[in-house]
């Protein structure tokens, strides 16, 4: 019976996994929580109110969600190439430092003009960034994790050093630049609140790459270097044209999280405005299972947690921390299937043995 339970759990995958892994991940936080000596009816009736109840609480869930579903969908195109891309949160620092340098520019365009050329800005920023790892890698042989992970640091040093320095704003005692021009913000959705077109831009962007995988040839080829790198170079697939112009788009879907954010929620570059969007990513990407379309609403997912803390840190002594408890067993109990599937493939006659002395 057991062995029938687990082949069950291995055979999960996709959104019945996901959500699977959601209610789980709420329902051991609660368990330690109550360990631990707080009421989680209590947090978690904060973290519902200050996610979606209401009108103001929706908009700042959408709000924390939109560079959440940029960087998840960068991990998550990556992710088809069999490529791991742990830089989100350098390309988007610098997309969000291209978009602010030709925001504040006057050009003496009008918005029609200007505020593509931020935005468009941004995502080459984060393309290139992201690229420069897909010819280190395809040239060199680096490992795509360990360049990424360094580049993220380059990034937030340099957005450091020019907004205390040569960026810097006018008489300000805080480390940030100047506001972008009108003709170079987005529009917001809510006057009041920081809202702007940049969601409707995300989900967009989701439903563009869920076409693009499935619809055009350089998608196929994206996938097929995925599934199996060998077999699509046997094929006549480039593996190297395959890496590179996977990363570079990947990048320029991670500048779009940094753009999204400067010329229109703070509309300047502010020090340390990320929050870690760019790793929150792979948390978004683990649970929507890579899928594009799954990354709008894991997304809304983990806007609303964040959205929630804010409520919960407000109205409650309870420990914001628990929050990320929920966020890391999410990609744990996401993970862990996979990690299984995988082990058994390696070593399916040991791991046979394995759950029969279970059994017994």
């Amino acid at each position: 019976m057991k062995k029938r339970a687990l082949s069950g759990l291995l055979k999960l995958d996709g959104p019945l996994l996901s959500i699977l892994s959601l209610l789980i991940a709420i329902v051991i936080s609660g368990v330690i929580m109550a360990v631990c000596g707080y009421n989680p009816i209590e947090a978690f009736g904060a973290i519902l109110a200050g996610s979606f109840g209401s009108q103001r609480a929706i908009v700042q869930t959408l709000t924390q969600a939109t560079p959440l579903i940029f960087t998840g969908l960068a991990f998550a195109f990556a992710k088809k190439a069999s490529l791991i891309n742990l830089g989100a949160e350098g390309q988007l620092y610098m997309g969000a430092l291209a978009s602010a340098a030709v925001g504040m520019l006057d050009l003496g365009l009008p918005m029609a003009l200007h505020l593509p050329l931020a935005v468009a800005a941004g995502m080459a920023a984060g393309g290139l960034y992201a690229g420069l790892v897909g010819v280190l890698k395809v040239k060199f042989g680096s490992n795509e994790v360990i360049a990424t992970v360094m580049l993220n640091s380059i990034a937030t040093y340099l957005v450091d050093y020019l907004l205390n320095g040569p960026m810097l704003a006018e008489n300000s005692s805080v480390a940030q630049t100047e506001r972008v021009l009108e003709t170079a913000q987005l529009p917001r959705i809510f006057q009041q609140y920081q809202l702007t077109v940049a969601i409707l831009l995300a989900v967009a962007a989701c439903i563009l790459v869920k076409l693009f995988m499935d619809r055009t040839a350089l998608g196929y080829e994206i996938r097929a270097v995925g599934l199996n790198p060998d077999a699509a170079e046997t094929a006549g697939i480039s593996k190297a044209k395959v890496t590179i112009v996977a990363l570079c788009i990947s990048g320029c879907i991670a500048g779009l999280a940094g753009a999204s954010h400067v010329l229109g929620v703070d509309r300047r570059l502010i020090n340390g405005f990320s929050n870690d969007y760019g790793f929150s990513g792979i948390s978004v990407a683990a649970l929507a299972a890579d899928s594009p379309v799954g990354v709008i609403f894991a997304g809304i997912v983990f806007g609303a947690l964040r959205a929630g803390t804010m409520e919960l840190n407000r109205t409650t002594s309870i420990p914001v921390e628990f929050v990320n408890v929920i966020q890391a067993m999410v990609v744990i109990l996401v993970a862990a299937p996979l990690l299984v599937k995988e082990l058994k493939r390696l070593n399916p006659a040991g791991w046979s043995r394995k759950t029969k002395k279970e059994v017994a």
